[in-house]
This record gives structure tokens, C-alpha cells and sequence, in this order.
């Protein structure tokens, strides 16, 4: 009988050993799939967070780069109008009559109208570059890409100063034109309020020859520089 029992004993004891070693096994093996799917659940949110960044930080700085290729583009519209006003203005110094001085005043008044239209759009595009290349910092941790973005944003503010600075000065050379007689040449001082304006004139362009320096040599660079092909990881 004590046989019977034993053995019955050893058998409930086995049942239960081997139902605890399988209940463990399952229970290991729905920790085991709980943890890869809390890892798989953690990559993919950390690939979709590189992905965001990589795509924002394309984003910002191809926006960037179209606002400042059409800000120098149109700058460079402006520079045209400029030109041609400085060139009609000395070739109004020259004049022997009103009728000839009020034609070259109209070609005067006319490009510097020109050239003031396309200098402050030209400084909005660069204020705007500027604000996407500044944002695009936001989305990388590159050394290299944060020293670009740098170069970049250093450029956009050049571009800001000088077209501003541009602007001013057409506009003064307008009202120039504006105050230009026949009885005042040879005799500016004459004029106090033409005086002033060339004053403010010459004063405008000592400041933007001192500022275009920085904007060549930030062009340049930027143009002759391979950013990318040196920062890129080998594959």
C-alpha cells in the first residue's frame, strides 16, 4: 500500500514539475516576445525620428538654397537698374539745357525706381533663407552640416546688409536726380538739402563697399566648396 502511495506520489510530483517547467518556459517565452516587440516598437520610432530629422533638415535647407538663389539673382536685377542710374546721373552732370537734364532726371528716377524694387525683394529672399537655414539647425547633430549651415546663414545676413544698403542709396540718388537744376552744378553747396543727400549717398556706399567684401568672399566660398561630398559617411 505505502508502494502504491509512493509511486502515486512521485507521479503527482513529476505532473507537477514538468506543468512548472512548461508554465516557465511559456511565461519566459511571452517575456522573451514582449521584450523583442518593445525593441522593434523602440527602432522603428527611432528610425521615424531619424527620418523626420533627415527630411526637415533637407527641407529647410533646399528652401533655404532656392530663397537665396533667387535673392541673388534678383539682386543682381537691381544692380543692373543701379548701374544704369549712376551712368545716366554722370551723363546728367553733363547737361547744357533743361530739356536734357529732365530726360536724363526721368531715366534716373525711373531705374532707381527699378533697382529699389528689386533690392528689397532681393533683402526679403535673403531674410527669408536665412530663417530656414537657422531652422534646419534644429535637425542635425553634424558637426560639418552645422559649420555649412554656418557659412550659409552667414552669407544670407551679407545679402541682407548689402541689398539693404543698396536700397538706401537708390533711393538717395533718386532724390538727387530729384533736386538736380541747371544752377546748381559746379555750385552744390548751394543746396543745402542736395548737400545733404549726397552726403547721405556717399555715405551709403563707403558703408556697402566696406560690407561687399564679406558677401564676395561668402559666395565664393560657398560656391567652390563640396560641403557634402566631405562630410558624407563612407558606405
Amino acid at each position: 500500500m505505502a508502494r502504491v502511495f509512493d509511486r502515486n506520489m512521485f507521479i503527482m510530483l513529476l505532473a507537477i514539475m514538468i506543468g512548472v517547467v512548461i508554465i516557465t518556459y511559456f511565461v519566459a517565452d511571452i517575456m522573451r516576445r514582449s521584450q523583442i516587440e518593445n525593441l522593434i516598437v523602440e527602432h522603428e520610432v527611432e528610425i521615424q525620428e531619424i527620418t523626420g530629422r533627415n527630411e526637415n533638415f533637407t527641407d529647410h535647407f533646399l528652401q533655404g538654397s532656392i530663397k537665396m538663389d533667387s535673392a541673388r539673382e534678383i539682386r543682381e536685377v537691381g544692380n543692373y537698374h543701379f548701374d544704369l542710374a549712376i551712368l545716366w546721373y554722370d551723363s546728367a552732370l553733363s547737361a547744357v539745357n533743361n530739356s536734357t537734364l529732365d530726360m536724363y532726371r526721368g531715366r534716373i528716377v525711373s531705374n532707381c525706381t527699378e533697382a529699389m524694387s528689386s533690392y528689397m525683394e532681393s533683402h526679403k529672399r535673403f531674410d527669408e533663407s536665412k530663417f530656414f537655414f537657422e531652422r534646419a539647425k534644429n535637425y542635425t547633430d553634424n558637426n560639418k552640416y552645422l559649420e555649412l549651415l554656418g557659412y550659409y546663414v552667414g552669407f544670407a545676413q551679407s545679402g541682407r546688409n548689402i541689398t539693404l544698403l543698396r536700397y538706401n542709396a537708390s533711393k538717395y540718388l533718386m532724390f538727387i536726380a530729384e533736386n538736380l537744376t541747371l544752377s546748381v552744378f559746379g555750385n552744390e553747396s548751394g543746396n543745402e538739402n542736395l548737400t545733404l543727400l549726397l552726403d547721405l549717398f556717399n555715405e551709403t556706399m563707403d558703408l556697402y563697399d566696406g560690407m561687399i567684401n564679406d558677401y564676395n568672399w561668402y559666395s565664393d566660398y560657398i560656391d567652390e566648396y563640396v560641403f557634402f561630398d566631405e562630410i558624407r559617411e563612407p558606405h
